[in-house]
């Protein structure tokens, strides 16, 4: 597992890597009951999975400070916010889905995990983003493989502090789905400010981009529109 680490130029502990190790057989035991991956091959999982949600502390705009909020909106089996979460135990890490089952396994795996640094809930993004406790807090809000870009913005950047990021995972497609949220950038008082691209395993043919978008104001009352909305009819 070390090298498929040291490929990315990701330095994690002994400690760091046990959790993974414990990590991939608890998802592994669970996905036989619960679909949480349709990757199961060890090697493919740590590099698919772990290091591809890792990749984003290579970025010198996410460099969290001890305290820092953020917030994973569909983490699903707890990617990225649950490697993330490892990788940096100063912070605080909430994540949000809306399967119950989901949750479940990632009570059991932070318990397993013994980490002190996250919080779980079970729910939609646009009931908790009208949630005065989520509204406009975090200081950054992760997503990866949830939706398209449109869709994403008014999922995630009602969650977003003033001048904190929404951080979309990406890959090659993202100057289109850019193109496709120009009115959902305007709508939402935000701006994309930094694309960050990484090569996965050195291959130039593997690629992550970051898109790191800002929230430049307290995001107005309409959004989230109510449960469905967005996805019926994206900004």
């Amino acid at each position: 597992m070390e090298k498929i680490w040291e490929e990315n130029e990701i330095k994690i502990s002994g400690a760091q890597q046990k959790k993974f190790e414990i990590y991939f057989e608890l998802l592994m035991e669970w996905n036989q009951k619960v679909n949480l991956t349709a990757i199961t091959e060890k090697e493919e999982v740590i590099r698919k999975h772990f290091v591809d949600s890792a990749l984003l502390a290579k970025s010198p705009l996410f460099s969290p400070e001890p305290g820092t909020e953020v917030l994973d909106v569909g983490t699903g089996a707890g990617f990225p916010g649950m490697v993330l979460a490892i990788l940096f135990l100063d912070c605080s890490f909430t994540l949000l889905d809306s399967l119950k089952k989901r949750i479940n396994f990632l009570q059991i795996l932070m318990e397993k995990l013994e980490l002190n640094n996250v919080q779980l809930f079970h729910g939609r993004a646009e009931d908790f983003g009208r949630d005065a406790n989520f509204r406009n807090r975090f200081d950054f809000v992760v997503s990866r493989a949830v939706a398209e870009l449109p869709l994403l913005l008014e999922y995630g950047i009602p969650f977003v502090k003033e001048n904190g990021y929404f951080v979309s995972y990406k890959g090659k497609n993202y100057n289109k789905e850019i193109k496709l949220s120009e009115n959902a950038f305007r709508q939402l008082t935000c701006q994309l400010e930094t694309v960050e691209t990484y090569s996965l395993f050195g291959k130039e043919t593997e690629k992550r981009v970051f898109l790191f978008i800002k929230n430049k104001e307290k995001t107005s009352s309409k959004y989230p529109r109510k449960a469905g909305k967005p996805k019926k009819n994206p900004l």
